[in-house]
C-alpha cells in the first residue's frame, strides 16, 4: 500500500464501506505497520516531530524542577513522613485490630494528610490483603505479575513482531518493572494498579477478552486511576461493535461506581471536623512532568537526565509503529495518560506514571522498526 488513502480503499472495498458507514478504527487496526502506510508528506512530517520532541525533551529535562532525592520514597510531608510509611502505619493500625477507615483516617489526621475529597483516602482493597498476607504477600503477588506480564505480551506480539523485538520487549518489560523489587513498594497501589492494567493490555484477544477484564478490574479496585484505561477500553469496544465486550465493561463500570460510592460514604462516616481538605490537582506542570516522572521511577534515572528524556520518549513512536488494535489501543493509552499527567498532577504525583509501567517500556524495542518504517514511507517504499 502507497498511503494511507489507498490503503483505506482497499479496506474499503474489501469490506462494503464505500457509500456506506465507514469504521476508521478497524481501518487502523487493519493496517500491518502503519507509519510505512503514511504518504511521503505525512512521514516528512512525523520524523520532524521525532527530531523536535528529541531536541525539547533532551533540553527542557535541566530546567524542570523535580521532587527532591527524599521525594523517590513517594511522597513526603513536611515532617519528613511519607506515604509508604502511612500505609505502613495503616496496616500495622489493622494488624492491631482496627478497621480501615479508622485507621486510615486517624494516620491522615495525624500527619496532616488531607481526608477530601474521599479520593484522597486509597481504597480499602491493599490494606486488606496485607491483613491476610502481609506487605511482603503483595511484593509476591507484584513478581508474580511482573512475570505474568513478560509472558503475556510475549504472545501477544507474536504474530506482528520478529522474535528479536519480541525478546526485546520482554526483557524491558522486565525492567520496568523493578520497583516489585524494593522491599517497601508493596503497600504502593500504583505499583500493583499499573502491573494489572498492563497485564490486562497483554491479554487481549479478540475472542477471549474475559482475563483482561478481569485484571483490569483488578488495577481499578485498587486505584481509580485506572479509570481511563477502562473508558478507553469501552469506546473501542463501541467502535469495533463488540456488544458483549462493551456489555461487560459497562458492568464493569456500574460496579466501579457502586464501589466508590461505598468508600466515599465510608471515608465521610470516618472524617472528623477540622480533617485536611486537599489544594486540587489541576497545576498543568506540562508534559516534562511525565518524562521526568519517568527518570525518576526507572532505571533512565542512572543516566544524564538530557540523554535519558529522549529515550523516555521513544516507547510512544514505538507503540505507535506497532499496528493492530493493540498498537492502537496502546498508542492511546500512553499519550492519554501522558496528557492526563502533564494537566492534573502534582510535582509531588510522580508515581502515578507507575500506572503505564511496565508496559510502556516494552515500546523502546519496537522503536527501530517504528524508524524505519517512517524512513521507508519517506522514501516511497511504504
Amino acid at each position: 500500500m502507497a498511503d494511507a488513502p489507498v490503503a483505506f480503499a482497499a479496506y474499503a472495498g474489501q469490506t462494503g464501506a464505500v457509500g456506506g458507514s465507514r469504521n476508521p478504527i478497524r481501518w487502523w487496526t487493519g493496517l500491518d505497520r502503519p507509519l510505512r502506510a503514511l504518504p511521503r508528506w505525512a512521514a516528512a512530517l512525523a520524523l520532524a516531530l521525532v527530531a523536535a520532541s528529541f531536541a525539547w525533551s533532551a533540553i527542557a529535562v535541566g530546567g524542570f524542577e523535580t521532587p527532591d532525592g527524599r521525594s523517590r520514597a513517594i511522597v513526603v510531608t513536611e515532617d519528613g513522613f511519607g506515604d509508604i510509611a502511612l500505609y505502613e502505619h495503616i496496616n500495622r493500625r489493622m494488624a492491631a485490630g482496627e478497621g480501615y477507615y479508622q485507621a486510615a483516617l486517624a494516620e491522615h489526621r495525624r500527619h496532616g494528610y488531607p481526608a477530601e475529597p474521599f479520593v484522597t483516602v486509597r481504597t480499602p482493597v491493599m490494606a486488606w490483603g496485607a491483613k491476610v498476607w502481609g506487605a511482603g504477600g503483595w511484593r509476591v503477588v507484584a513478581l508474580v505479575l511482573l512475570l505474568a506480564n513478560v509472558v503475556a505480551w510475549t504472545g501477544a506480539l507474536s504474530h506482528r513482531t520478529v522474535s528479536a523485538e519480541r525478546v526485546g520487549v520482554a526483557l524491558l518489560i522486565f525492567v520496568g518493572g523493578l520497583a516489585v523489587f524494593n522491599d517497601r513498594y508493596g503497600v504502593v497501589h500504583d505499583l500493583l494498579a499499573g502491573l494489572f492494567v498492563s497485564l490486562a493490555l497483554g491479554l487481549y484477544r479478540p475472542g477471549r477478552w474475559w482475563p483482561s477484564w478481569l485484571a483490569a478490574a483488578a488495577g481499578l479496585a485498587i486505584r481509580e486511576l485506572a479509570l481511563p484505561f477502562v473508558l478507553l477500553w469501552a469506546a473501542l469496544a463501541l467502535a469495533e461493535r463488540r456488544w458483549r465486550e462493551f456489555a461487560a465493561i459497562v458492568a464493569l463500570l456500574a460496579l466501579f461506581v457502586l464501589g466508590m460510592a461505598l468508600h466515599a460514604g465510608a471515608v465521610a462516616a470516618a472524617r472528623l471536623p477540622g480533617d485536611g481538605v486537599s489544594g486540587g490537582w489541576a497545576e498543568m506542570l506540562g508534559p516534562m512532568m511525565f518524562l521526568s516522572s519517568l527518570l525518576q521511577l526507572t532505571p533512565l534515572l542512572v543516566l544524564p537526565p538530557t540523554v535519558a528524556a529522549p529515550f523516555a520518549l521513544l516507547p510512544l513512536l514505538g507503540w505507535a509503529g506497532l499496528g493492530g488494535r493493540t498498537g492502537l489501543f496502546a498508542s492511546l493509552w500512553f499519550v492519554g495518560f501522558a496528557l492526563f499527567v502533564a494537566l492534573f498532577a502534582r510535582a509531588g504525583n510522580f508515581y502515578w506514571v507507575l500506572l503505564v509501567l511496565p508496559a510502556y517500556a516494552g515500546g523502546l524495542a519496537l522503536a527501530p522498526r517504528a524508524l524505519r518504517d517512517l524512513l521507508a514511507a519517506l522514501r516511497g517504499l511504504g
